[in-house]
């Protein structure tokens, strides 16, 4: 039995043993500070994103036309551009936006778009193609490349599972959505006895795979004690957004702040798959988000960082172009992105707007393919080979 699939049947990995839900490589034995480019801040949010009603084209009239109930007021846009705006609750934004500190990326996707929740974020999560299935992410890859010598938790889910991004085949992400709790779980009296006990383990090939869990279980505890003690060294007194979000951002920054030796950091924002209803959930979900960013921004900017920080925010794939009968969208295609970060090659709008007149049956016909900003971020921010990562070449775009 091979040792990720003994670990995955073992009740020490398991919930009922209260061990946290992540996945990361052994054999990290050293520290990794001094590697080169920024830290990477990724932000997901789940569900499908309106890119329409977050940047909208409010000289469109066909956008009008398509969306008579859930369009947003053309008289409440924040403008920012000569046909483009941000949503009135992406306020947050418009600060970051006009100081050159945002890029917006339009027409995002990839050929032959999925419109499945679960498969359209695999491909966004993995780098694959359209008719590809990885069981690795695209960040996983990078560690899996440039990180034997990492520590543990060099990239760093706030979740309590891990997800596919940060997922590599030898190296792996760590995660965790409390590192109280995970502290006090760690220092469980009888997990430390097992732990403690490895040194007196008769070490043979018949028992690789419960060295391998001891390894796992003392490498957890090492890393619960490290992220504790760094989570104390700084204690924000931004005035963050009060909810999982804001929770999300605030103890990020204080990480950073502390100078963890994490290279990337990753969060998630869901409930954006707005079949019904849409208007208000999404308003309530993007004032979250600008709220928590204009925070964590100027959290980053009052401790020096922010120059050396790059934030992407993604979305597994935008929205139809035409409401719904229930006062919702459907799952659509291309959508947009945004990156933030101090001294960006190409700030403010990178592209055009979409076009909706020449529509593929109704959706968005993407000009940009998402794996394009992945071998930028790979190439500038991370110091990594995008085509060993990616697999195959994609040409960069310039905004970093």
């Amino acid at each position: 039995m091979k040792r990720r699939d003994f670990l995955k049947n073992t009740t020490l990995a398991s919930s009922a043993m209260m061990i946290p839900s992540f996945l990361k490589a052994s054999g990290w034995e050293s520290l990794f500070g001094n590697h080169v480019g920024k830290k990477l801040v990724v932000i997901q949010l789940s569900g499908g994103n309106d890119g329409l009603n977050t940047i909208v084209p409010f000289e469109n009239d066909i956008y009008y036309r398509s969306r008579p109930k859930i369009s947003v007021a053309k008289n409440s846009v924040i403008r920012i551009g000569n046909d483009l705006g941000l949503n009135p609750e992406l306020k947050g934004l418009e600060s970051i936006f006009k100081e050159g500190e945002m890029s917006i990326i339009n027409n995002v996707g990839y050929p032959n778009p999925n419109r499945s929740h679960f498969r359209s974020m695999d491909i966004w999560q993995t780098g694959s193609a359209s008719n590809q299935h990885l069981s690795t992410g695209w960040l996983g890859r990078y560690l899996d490349n440039e990180c034997s010598g990492c520590n543990p938790y060099f990239a760093l889910d706030v979740d309590d599972s891990l997800n596919l991004s940060l997922k590599g085949k030898d190296v792996s992400g760590f995660a965790t959505d409390n590192i109280n709790q995970l502290r006090k779980t760690a220092n469980n009296p009888y997990l430390k006895y097992v732990a403690e006990s490895h040194q007196h383990f008769h070490h043979d090939d018949d028992h690789e795979n419960v060295e391998y869990l001891y390894k796992t279980m003392i490498d957890t505890q090492s890393s619960a004690k490290y992220l504790f003690e760094k989570s104390k060294v700084y204690l924000s007194k931004m005035d963050y957004p009060q909810n999982k979000f804001g929770k999300d951002l605030k103890q990020i920054s204080e990480l950073m702040t502390a100078k963890a030796n994490i290279k990337i950091y990753y969060a998630t924002l869901g409930g954006f798959d707005t079949h019904a209803g849409q208007k208000g959930k999404q308003n309530r979900l993007l004032k979250m988000y600008g709220d928590g960013m204009k925070a964590f921004v100027k959290d980053l900017k009052r401790n020096k960082l922010f120059d050396d920080t790059l934030i992407l925010t993604f979305s597994e794939f935008g929205r139809r172009v035409k409401e719904n009968a229930g006062g919702g969208t459907d799952h659509g295609t291309a959508n947009n992105v945004f990156l933030m970060g101090g001294k960006l090659k190409t700030p403010g709008f990178f592209n055009d707007a979409p076009n909706l007149s020449d529509l593929d049956n109704g959706d968005l016909k993407f000009k940009i393919d998402f794996r394009q900003i992945y071998s930028e971020i790979i190439t500038s921010a991370l110091g990594g080979d995008p085509k060993k990562i990616l697999q195959q070449k994609f040409s960069p775009l310039e905004i970093v």
